[in-house]
């Protein structure tokens, strides 16, 4: 199939997955661009295809992959250049995007061996969740939970900067942070990271089931927040400073869990 009106069904279906996050939760699909980020998307949640005319593969492993995913799939669309244009989210598009299905997961799905879990209240910049979600996968996180004020983690602009880990590192989504308890096993300790933390960071044992409390951008993590975790703790700063940016902080402590689990 062929487009080149920007007014096609197909088109402006594309456009409201990309902007609406009704419509993703409605239709369980969300949209990707993007050489790398398609070629790890796994097979049975590709939807649909979009490739510019002008889309050429190149000798990479990313584009290697990418042929192989697409070899026996019936759902691509070619676009005019334009057309293509006007629903890609970068500068300098690649000429390739897709529809995904939302993964799902269950609370069991995040628990590993030994629960890591990265708990975010209320994160708003897509650019630190994806980020988060890079970071956790990299840091051996077995699971994230967000609560349902955070920013959604299937907008273009989270996706893209996951950089691919959206598809490996499982998560859910609660109500609030007090509601954890209701959706995973006794014995998990949280720790709130919190200006009011008495003591530092690496003073504490992280080898068994744990998870970090991180808070929103400007406002931190809510008192409520702060109740449900079992010790708060502090990351130290010189310089006169007073936070740190919440995907730094997260990757800290991560980082800090992978290094004892080591």
């Amino acid at each position: 199939m062929y487009i080149s009106s920007r007014n096609n069904d197909i088109i402006k279906h594309i456009r409201k997955i990309k902007t609406n996050s009704r419509i993703r939760r409605k239709e369980g699909l969300f949209f990707a661009e993007g050489r790398r980020l398609i070629s790890e998307t796994p097979p049975e949640l590709l939807s649909q295809v979009i490739v510019a005319e002008d889309f050429k593969p190149k000798d990479t492993w990313a584009d290697k992959r990418l042929e192989r995913l697409l070899k026996d799939f019936d759902g691509i669309v070619t676009v005019s250049d334009q057309v293509f244009s006007e629903i890609s989210e970068t500068s300098h598009s690649q000429g390739i995007a897709a529809l995904v299905r939302c993964p799902v997961y269950k609370p069991s799905d995040l628990l590993g061996d030994v629960p890591l879990l990265l708990v975010l209240e209320n994160i708003q910049d897509p650019g630190n969740l994806g980020t988060m979600i890079r970071t956790s996968l990299g840091a051996g996180a077995t699971g994230i939970v967000m609560t349902e004020g955070c920013v959604d983690i299937f907008s273009p602009k989270v996706v893209r900067a996951t950089m691919g880990a959206i598809y490996r590192m499982p998560f859910i989504v609660v109500s609030d942070i007090g509601s954890l308890s209701d959706k995973l096993p006794q014995g998990i300790r949280l720790f709130a990271a919190s200006l009011n933390g008495k003591s530092s960071y690496d003073s504490f044992d992280y080898r068994q089931g744990c998870g970090f409390l991180i808070g929103n951008e400007g406002r931190g993590l809510s008192e409520k927040a702060v109740e449900a975790a079992d010790q708060e703790m502090l990351i130290p700063m010189e310089g006169g400073l007073e936070s740190l940016n919440a995907a730094m902080a997260a990757g800290i402590l991560l980082y800090e869990a992978h290094r004892q689990r080591q």
